[in-house]
Order: structure tokens, then C-alpha cells, then sequence
């Protein structure tokens, strides 16, 4: 290999290094920020932070559900409209 390609191979190994310890330090964080506040304000009495956590994406999920069975596009209203009413 040519110096160029050793020198570029060792910044990149350095680039990516600091980028993993940096998104480590953020995601270690924004965890520790998301546990506290479901100890603080969305646990119930009994429940673990992490039951807490499953607890509310299932009812997260439920809600998804709903939304999406009851949601329609306008394409499918005007169809609605239309074999209701009749195309005018």
C-alpha cells in the first residue's frame, strides 16, 4: 500500500474511534434521561422502569392500532362521498 492509503486508513480508524465514543456517551445518556423520567412520572406502584417501558409501548401500540383502523385517506372518503351520494 501507498503511505497516502496508511495514512487515510489510520484517520479514518481515528474518525470512526471518536464517533463511536461520542454516539456511546449520547445514547448512554438520553437512557438514563428516559429512565429516570418513566421512575418519575409513567411507573406504577410495583413495576420495574423496564415493565414500565414494555407496559407503555404495548399501549402505544394499541393506540397505533385504532388510529390506523379508523384513519382513511382522502382518496377513500371521496369514494365513500361518491357511492353515497352519487358523483355530481
Amino acid at each position: 500500500m501507498s503511505k497516502l492509503t496508511d495514512v487515510n486508513k489510520k484517520i479514518e480508524k481515528t474518525v470512526v474511534g471518536e464517533y463511536q465514543k461520542i454516539e456511546n456517551a449520547v445514547v448512554g445518556g438520553y437512557k438514563k434521561i428516559e429512565d429516570k423520567f418513566v421512575d418519575t412520572f409513567l411507573k406504577k406502584d410495583g413495576e420495574t422502569t423496564e415493565e414500565a417501558k414494555e407496559r407503555i409501548k404495548k399501549e402505544q401500540e394499541e393506540v397505533a392500532s385504532k388510529q390506523q383502523k379508523y384513519s382513511k385517506t382522502t382518496e377513500e372518503i371521496q369514494a365513500e362521498i361518491n357511492s353515497k351520494y352519487g358523483n355530481k
